[in-house]
């Protein structure tokens, strides 16, 4: 349920509430907006709605009928806006994170964060622990990786998402990382996003191949009944029966999750058509369509990348990107890429 206080509750009001609630045996969590208080109650118990209304400064109390509390608009009516730093999603910029599929030597992950930069992202995405489909295939450098993405990103002023894969991750990355990622096979690890719970850094939590909306706000729950409010979801295409794309790009996601929740959405383009030619026309569409950001995938060598090679653009094509979406951006009320961008010239 949701307890609503009155916009002249005082905090001595709102710490009883509090308290009340807790010795009732509820999780309380607490969202403070321009003029009200919201306090989202969950637990095994059910407590009469009554005996929490009469307290002082309560206005209303209100049941959620989403199996998903903390993540619904009943709970926080208004947009939350996830900061990584000065970098925020979910506000009126338009945030590009972009970077290989994974690290692969220090000149690779050194040009590309450059590229990028110029072109305008705000956010250095590769991997250092890859999950791939074979185990023969290349599965990423581990802590070097990580130790690469983080040095370029503190040259090029950039913030660094990498994916966790397991529990036993969390401590490595968060020594480097200032986003986690949580891909799509992870989507319902529930073990791991109990534990991305209780960490203080974002989390981006990918979608999964087969998961509904429900399901994937149901993860995101996961981690926010831990305590962790700053999540980031990311729809990356799902299975179906086409062939023709590496996945289908679920467009009508993104307004309808912005409808269920409050939590910023951003859209990866390159999962989900797995072509380089491809990925600017979807990654227009999900502007359009209200994504609060991109996850794609630039390489500084596509032709000779260890993993994802096909989906990954050249740099050219990503500063051409940037450009068309700094057109696209201010027609539906949103900017990108605040300051001055020098950019190289448009590429193949």
């Amino acid at each position: 349920m949701v307890v609503i206080m009155d916009e002249r509750a005082t905090e001595t009001q709102i710490e009883q509430v509090v308290k009340r609630l807790v010795e009732m045996g509820m999780d309380v969590h607490r969202s403070t907006g321009i003029t009200r208080t919201v306090l989202g109650v969950v637990g095994q118990h059910r407590p009469d709605p009554g005996l929490i209304e009469v307290l002082d400064g309560v206005h209303e109390v209100v049941r959620i009928s989403e199996p998903y509390k903390l993540a619904s608009r009943t709970f926080k009516p208004e947009d939350t806006v996830v900061a990584i730093g000065d970098v925020r999603i979910g506000g009126d910029e338009v945030i590009v994170m972009a970077g290989p599929c994974s690290a692969e030597n220090e000149t690779q992950v050194r040009t590309t964060a450059a590229a990028v930069r110029r072109a305008g992202a705000k956010v250095f995405r590769g991997g250092a622990f890859k999950p791939r489909s074979s185990p023969y295939s290349f599965q990423g450098l581990g802590e070097e990786g990580l130790k690469l993405m983080r040095d370029a990103c503190n040259t090029e002023n950039l913030k660094l998402v990498t994916e966790v894969m397991d529990v036993s991750q969390i401590e490595l990355i968060g020594r480097y990382a200032d986003m986690f990622q949580v891909g799509a096979r992870n989507m319902q690890n529930f073990t791991l996003l109990r534990e991305l719970g209780h960490v203080r850094k974002p989390v981006l939590l990918k979608r999964g191949i087969s998961a509904t909306i429900e399901e994937w706000l149901l993860s995101a729950e996961y981690v926010l009944s831990g305590g962790n409010t700053d999540v980031v979801l990311c729809e990356r295409g799902i299975r179906t029966f086409e062939t023709a794309t590496r996945n289908t790009l679920d467009i009508a996601a993104i307004p309808i999750v912005k409808k269920l929740s409050h939590l910023p959405v951003v859209v990866d383009p390159s999962h989900a058509i797995g072509r380089r030619d491809k990925v600017a026309p979807v990654a227009r569409a999900a502007i359009a369509a209200g994504a609060d950001g991109l996850l794609i995938e630039v390489h500084c060598d596509p032709d000779h990348a260890l993993s994802d090679g096909a989906q990954s653009m050249f740099p050219g094509q990503f500063d051409r990107l940037m450009a068309e979406l700094r057109i696209i951006a201010p027609a539906i009320g949103r900017s990108i890429c605040l300051e001055p961008v020098a950019r190289r010239g448009w590429g193949a």
